[in-house]
């Protein structure tokens, strides 16, 4: 079965700023790994807008650090897909809009790309959520309060029961956390 894999970085208080948070190499590394694994990325309109505004610059620059850049070739060579209700035009290369409705689109997704999908988009993950395709969940918790900012699926219809699958521990004292729907 192809996988739908929610993974975001998040802070001890569950907020989802990305301006807050540890992004050294060993971090890229990892990110950089999960994407190997995947056979698609998905992301909401923001998400995508923040990406695409930041990575393919990092891509082409010969000075940026060899994780953030190993991060950005693969991102810029990975399938994306993007679902949008008011953006048509992607020219970032190899995205792709998705239509139509929501559940059977990722579905769809789901079912043809091989390895699965790794979405890493909250607002979008907290659809997906309250339509139950989520599969599995990499959080990936920083060891900061940040006191501020948006939070993980704020607004589900009722509670999520996750079995943890491992934890890794980063030099850095982010720990990794790899969940996944409990069944029943």
């Amino acid at each position: 079965m192809n996988l739908l894999t929610f993974g975001l970085n998040v802070t001890l208080d569950g907020c989802i700023d990305h301006t807050q948070g540890i992004a050294d190499d060993e971090l890229h590394d990892y990110w950089t790994q999960l994407m190997d694994q995947s056979g698609a990325m998905l992301f909401g309109r923001n998400t995508y807008e923040l990406m695409e505004g930041a990575w393919p610059a990092v891509a082409r620059d010969e000075k940026a650090p060899r994780a953030m850049r190993e991060w950005a070739q693969k991102l810029e060579a990975k399938a994306k897909y993007v679902v949008s209700g008011s953006r048509s035009d992607f020219p970032w290369q190899n995205t792709i809009k998705v239509e139509g409705d929501l559940r059977e689109a990722i579905s769809a997704l789901k079912a043809k790309t091989e390895r699965g999908v790794l979405v890493g988009a909250p607002k979008l993950a907290a659809a997906l959520e309250e339509l139950g395709l989520i599969d599995e969940y990499r959080l990936v918790v920083h060891p900061i309060i940040s006191g501020r900012g948006p939070t993980l699926f704020h607004g589900l219809s009722s509670a999520r029961h996750l079995e943890l699958l491992s934890t890794q521990r980063f030099k850095s004292g982010v720990q990794a956390l790899h969940f996944r729907r409990k069944a029943g």
